[in-house]
């Protein structure tokens, strides 16, 4: 089963999960910034280190634009860590490890993984705006070529 999906418009939950580097981060405390929201399924995996590494290579333009980068995935604190230090990762990468920031978004659930349904995550990225409404919500998008897709749908140049 699918959580329930968020759509534009609806308040962005909030949250409040630990970095790489056991720092707390709370969603409400970038209230007054943009938020670019991704969960990704596993650290140091293929399509999660090719997305992860565009957002790295877009970070300057995007902070400049107003907007913090955050990327969520139940990795525990240690693996997001070791992520973030072997690809040079220099944003907020969160351990939700109990799925419950996952199941608020809607990004557990059913998916097909090599024609079999398996539970899992359900690759997505939310665009929040600085009152903590959502502005987008992407869900099953594919890890190449989305950091492009984000950087058009905020008005940023490809």
């Amino acid at each position: 089963m699918t959580a329930q999906r968020l759509e534009p418009g609806n308040t962005a939950p909030d949250f409040t999960l630990q970095d790489q580097d056991g720092a707390s981060v709370s969603l409400h405390d970038l209230r007054g910034r943009k938020v670019i929201l991704y969960f990704y399924p596993a650290a140091m995996t293929p399509g999660c280190t090719t997305e992860a590494c565009d957002f790295r290579d877009s970070l300057a333009s995007l902070q400049g634009a107003g907007y913090a980068v955050l990327g969520v995935s139940r990795d525990d604190v240690a693996k997001l860590k070791q992520f973030a230090e072997r690809d040079g990762l220099s944003f907020p990468l969160l351990s939700d490890a109990d799925l419950a920031v996952h199941h608020a978004y809607g990004v557990w659930g059913e998916k097909k993984n090599y024609g079999k349904v398996i539970q899992g995550v359900i690759r997505s990225t939310f665009v929040i705006d600085e009152d903590g409404v959502v502005e987008h919500a992407l869900y099953n998008v594919k890890a190449t070529g989305h950091v492009a897709r984000i950087r058009k749908l905020v008005g940023l140049t490809a």
